[in-house]
């Protein structure tokens, strides 16, 4: 097995969004704002490499939006999926699954595009199966008044119409072992119904694509939660759940949206879970 971190692009987005109740005086100690209040995010994917498979983690925003759409999120820098891709030596068609910690437009975008003549949306992989499962497929297209910004039908619905889509099981407690896809996943509600954290076995390390359960180092402390998230009270307790885990078993924690730190570890303190070791993806993976 081979894993490769797949810069999709950056943008930013509002610190007190991103931090909910925490004062910006906390966070601004380790997320420093601009004059707009904008703070830096990444969408950094993984890439799997494992026999003949090659599977891609989440997928970031896609370019198929409109300008002023992507106007609000101040894109920056020049990383893009398929430099990415290529810099390993890979194109979208060597992929051959597409698996979606969840279905908000900065995860999952990226993965339907226009059409050369921009008629209609197609795959933008159109080699491979997007993975999502049952519970969050319904909580997406069935979308309530708080999410319906983030779940963007032209991002969703041409999964399922193109034949392309497939369910990983549900787990009977938080997590799932040993899924069709060669990782465990652990199952988290309170950001979104059903959000799914990979958790992959990686040469005696365990390596966890964090997605939205800790966008950013600087989301350590239990109660730094996002005001995205939907069931903040849920979210704490799986957080002090999985970073307990984090600890005890000294996972290796990469970082989707935190611009500036790839990799963490985490240990207990007086003051609860805290961070170890920033290590960046070549520490690691190669």
């Amino acid at each position: 097995m081979k894993l490769y971190p797949i810069n999709a692009g950056n943008f930013k987005l509002d610190g007190g969004a991103m931090f909910g109740v925490v004062p910006k005086s906390l966070w601004q100690r380790t997320n420093p704002a601009d004059s707009n209040n904008m703070i830096d995010i990444a969408a950094r994917c993984l890439l799997i490499e494992d026999g003949d498979r090659l599977v891609l983690i989440d997928t970031g925003m896609g370019d198929k939006q409109s300008d002023k759409f992507y106007s609000y999120y101040y894109l920056w820098g020049d990383d893009t999926l398929d430099k990415s891709l290529s810099q390993y030596g890979f194109n979208r068609e060597d992929v051959t699954d597409v698996f979606m910690t969840h279905l908000h437009f900065d995860h999952c975008g990226g993965s339907i595009q226009w059409n050369k003549e921009r008629t209609f949306l197609e795959p933008a992989f159109k080699n491979a199966f997007f993975w999502s499962n049952a519970d969050h497929w319904k909580w997406a297209t069935q979308p309530n008044r708080r999410e319906k910004a983030s779940f963007l039908k032209e991002n969703i619905l041409p999964m399922e119409e193109c034949g392309q889509l497939k369910f990983v099981d549900l787990p009977e407690h938080d997590i799932l072992k040993d899924s069709s896809l060669g990782f465990d996943i652990f199952y988290a509600d309170g950001h979104t119904d059903k959000q799914m954290i990979p958790m992959i076995n990686y040469k005696g390390k365990t390596i966890c694509f964090m997605a939205d359960l800790l966008p950013t180092a600087g989301h350590l402390p239990i109660p730094f939660v996002m005001g995205y998230d939907t069931r903040p009270l849920i979210t704490l307790d799986e957080k002090e759940k999985f970073l307990n885990l984090a600890a005890d078993n000294n996972f290796y924690l990469f970082l989707e949206h935190d611009a500036h730190n790839e990799i963490i570890t985490v240990q207990h303190t007086e003051k609860g879970v805290r961070l170890k070791e920033t290590l960046s993806c070549n520490d690691i993976f190669n």
